[in-house]
């Protein structure tokens, strides 16, 4: 859900990075798991605000500048039966990451090692016997099967 960045002021606040599309949304989460190398511990959020178009919390456990300066880096997560879910035809991107991508011959492009924000669009990184860049939109994406962990393209082999 984002990352913590750097302190913020001298009493324990951190600035976060947000991944979410609206950063304040992950203001709305009481609790969250900060992780680092695969280790993770559940931190609950004491004290939050949006500023200056970004995010800073203040964290329990972290009461100084050093504590703050220590959690750089760290990812912030939110258990999954925590978030909403999405709406028709809507996906997290965690759920998108690793399927099959298969275009209308049934050819096979690959399959999905990130996605890319680009201001128009959402774009479908595709790692198959070369690197694919595909617009999630639409007119592209014909249909997406979580179940059956693919997503069927128009999009040609050469492109």
């Amino acid at each position: 859900m984002g990352h913590v960045s750097v302190p913020f002021g001298v009493r324990g606040w951190v600035k976060i990075h947000a991944y979410t599309e609206h950063s304040g949304s992950l203001l709305d989460y009481p609790t969250w798991w900060l992780g680092r190398n695969g280790q993770w511990r559940e931190v609950r959020v004491l004290d939050s605000e949006v500023h200056s178009k970004s995010l800073v919390a203040h964290l329990s456990g972290c009461d100084d500048r050093d504590a703050a300066a220590a959690l750089r880096g760290s990812e912030i997560a939110v258990p999954r039966n925590a978030l909403p879910e999405p709406a028709e035809n809507e996906y997290y991107w965690s759920d998108l990451i690793g399927l099959s991508v298969l275009n209308t011959e049934q050819q096979a492009l690959g399959k999905v090692s990130e996605l890319l924000e680009t201001g128009a669009n959402d774009v479908l990184v595709v790692q198959g016997e070369r690197e694919r860049l595909i617009p999630f939109v639409p007119q592209v994406i014909q249909e997406v099967d979580l179940a059956a962990g693919t997503i069927r393209v128009d999009w040609g082999l050469d492109w």
